[in-house]
């Protein structure tokens, strides 16, 4: 039977539904990138702002068409939303014949006999519980890279995120199913893996008293076949020293740290449930550049959340300015019920909130464009992810620039390179946020 797989939201949802694609083909079903052809139609949904709920809904709607006048058999949904709305789902969406929440992934083969049995069927085990999935994973990114999700929920509870409310406790993934998993993927031909976690710093303070991050990577770089090990969601009040040692010691790591800070005003860092002050950012940006001095920063920030004003804004840019992050993403605060910033006095309009993040991704796209004008020269190694045909030019990123969410180099060589293929290039120019280069 043929499953059409839909993955929504984040990269965490992605990998989630890789281990799902892997036990459903394990499980004698095939995949197939055609709706229309589909007996079976699986949606992974996001639900973590407004806009992610808005299209996991109107994707389940898209969906349940082919279950009316199509090919379909059975529709099922499971991920964020699905947790949180079931019983919005199960009264609004009647086409949808099964539903499993965050923690049932391992439940998919079950829940399909069930529902092409013409049972109607749902799992929502308790919300701590950590899903025990196979070491396979069909991967969806193009066979190359791969994001590794090291653990499951978060304990911090920001008051602006619905997360620990559909995911649950912060859970570690044990390391030797971490290892396992990592070790097929270079199998099947991996050579970047990407760690992700709704935090990844506080890896293994469940599971072993202490955080393990540096334990893991450690582990991760001894791995035949892996190149670079990238880490993405390093909350900055958790970076200390065994991790920075563990950067600078492991070859395999890229100097790159993506650590989401938020804002920089601390009274609303306190009002965000955040647990660092600007000055605690400060410090360890600092240390964190003195100590791997290559070290290529990327951080996301909030704009328009409740109670900012005008001169929090200005502390904000003035902040950015000075820390120069190497990368930075904006965005405008999501208004999400059942969080506590939602009941807060001071809400944003929505105008404001898009002014201001213009004006921060302005100051931002100045600072990288200075960044990549004085990159010319340099000799890098770059990962090969394609090529732009038409222009004879091949499309590759340097260890500062994560998939999907950064910048990339374009390559002139008249060497064929292939997908996958690491090369050393010397950078020629920038193009705003992407630089070119020829091959050394």
């Amino acid at each position: 039977m043929k499953i059409f797989f839909v993955s929504l939201g984040c990269d965490k949802n992605l990998a989630d539904s890789e281990c799902m694609l892997g036990m459903l083909t394990e499980g004698g079903f095939s995949i197939t990138d055609d709706e229309t052809a589909a007996d079976i139609i699986i949606i992974n949904t996001c639900c973590f702002i407004g806009d992610a709920k808005e299209e996991s809904i109107n994707t389940i709607l898209e969906m349940a068409e082919y279950k009316k006048a199509g090919t379909c058999l059975v529709l099922l949904v499971t991920g964020c939303l699905a947790q949180r709305y079931k019983q919005e789902i199960r009264q609004e969406i009647p086409e949808v014949d099964a539903i499993l929440g965050t923690n049932t992934q391992d439940d998919i083969l079950h829940a399909l006999t069930e529902a092409l049995a013409g049972h109607p069927y749902e799992n929502f085990q308790c919300i701590d519980n950590l899903p025990v999935l196979s070491a396979k994973r069909s991967v969806t990114t193009g066979g190359h890279f791969a994001y590794l999700k090291i653990a499951e929920g978060c304990n911090k509870r920001c008051t602006y995120c619905i997360i620990p409310s559909v995911r649950g406790r912060y859970r570690s993934i044990p390391l030797e199913q971490l290892l396992a998993q990592a070790a097929g993927l270079a199998k099947d031909g991996v050579k970047e893996l990407i760690l992700v976690a709704q935090e990844t710093t506080l890896y293994g303070l469940d599971l072993y008293g202490e955080k393990s991050l540096y334990r893991l990577l450690d582990a991760l770089n001894g791995i035949d076949g892996i190149t670079w090990i990238r880490l993405l969601y390093c909350y900055p009040e958790e970076i200390d020293d065994q991790l920075i040692a563990a950067i600078r010691r492991n070859h395999k790591v890229c100097h790159y740290l993506d650590m989401p800070i938020q804002h920089a005003s601390n009274e609303l860092l306190r009002r965000m449930g955040r647990r660092t002050t600007k000055e605690d950012i400060q410090s360890i940006v600092e240390k964190l550049r003195r100590e791997i001095p290559d070290i290529c920063l990327r951080t996301t920030v909030i704009c328009g959340f409740p109670g900012e004003t005008d001169s929090q804004h200005e502390e904000l840019l003035d902040f950015i300015e000075e820390m120069k992050f190497d990368r930075l993403g904006a965005f405008t605060y999501s208004q999400e019920e059942g969080t506590p910033a939602a009941e807060y006095d001071g809400q944003v309009e929505e105008e404001v909130k898009l002014d201001r993040k213009d004006e921060v991704m302005e100051l931002v796209q100045d600072i990288i464009f200075e960044k990549t004008q004085h990159m010319e020269g340099r000799t890098m190694q770059a990962f090969v992810e394609g090529k732009l045909p038409e222009e004879n030019v091949f499309v590759a990123r340097t260890y500062m620039d994560a998939p999907d969410i950064d910048g990339y180099v374009f390559v002139s060589t008249d060497t064929e390179l292939l997908t996958g293929d690491f090369v050393h290039v010397k950078i020629t120019g920038a193009v705003d946020y992407d630089l070119t280069a020829d091959v050394v």
